[in-house]
């Protein structure tokens, strides 16, 4: 009973501090984030916040989280735009693209951003005090969703296109950690602005470089298959 008990403190003070963390993200951006300002919106002490939080990264980590829901409620609806799993795993980086680059300080908090921890054992604590957010999503995408590691969700995407005949099992590690790079190279030059690059530049660029690395390790007599096309011009 009494282990309950602290279950339950533990999950209401983790919902105070990450309802504090989210306003100040939303007035100020997650880049201003810091503990006094969550623990003085949420009534308590820095010191409290720690009690609960090992490092700042940790809670911003979990309120990033928050701000990704746009993203999982789409991600289904690409995935169903494909006819085969090449294009259903290119049209879900088409969603991950666009809403990546379009919250981008929020995105690199969760798949860039050093934690300090295995983040696969952080994710696992949000989604048992927000399981709501889970609702109604396909066992397919609660399996993504649920596995942190860009790499392993890549190949949890793809493993059926082996099968499919679309490529060879020696080429799916190989597309799952290319087109990792892309995105987190192409994520930090747009964010360090090293190129000038709007938005809509960075995130087409991105899955024109994320569709290219995948064709070449299509089965060429399966190319001709894959109708999916990344808006963009080649030069």
């Amino acid at each position: 009973m009494q282990a309950g008990r602290k279950e339950i403190q533990r999950e209401r003070m983790w919902r105070y501090f990450l309802n504090a963390a989210t306003e100040v993200i939303e007035t100020e951006g997650i880049e201003n984030v810091t503990i006094r300002k969550i623990a003085d919106k949420a009534g308590y002490t820095s010191s409290t916040a720690y009690n609960y939080f090992k490092d700042l990264s940790h809670l911003k980590f979990f309120a990033a989280m928050r701000f990704t829901k746009d993203y999982i409620e789409e991600l289904p609806h690409y995935i169903e735009k494909g006819t085969n799993t090449v294009e259903k795993w290119l049209y879900s980086w088409e969603c991950f693209c666009k809403h990546s680059f379009t919250q981008p300080q929020i995105y690199a908090g969760i798949f860039i951003n050093n934690l300090g921890i295995v983040p696969e054992e952080m994710l696992e604590s949000y989604y048992k005090i927000y399981k709501e957010e889970l609702l109604g999503l396909p066992e397919q995408i609660k399996s993504i969703i649920m596995e942190q590691s860009f790499s392993k969700r890549s190949i949890l995407y793809i493993q059926d296109a082996v099968g499919e005949g679309f490529i060879n099992q020696n080429d799916v590690e190989f597309i799952a950690d290319s087109t990792l790079l892309i995105w987190k190279g192409m994520m930090t030059t747009f964010m360090n602005q090293r190129r000038n690059y709007t938005v809509e530049e960075a995130y087409e660029r991105a899955l024109y470089y994320v569709h290219e690395s995948v064709m070449k390790v299509v089965i060429p007599e399966k190319r001709k298959e894959v109708h999916f096309k990344p808006n963009i011009n080649e030069n």
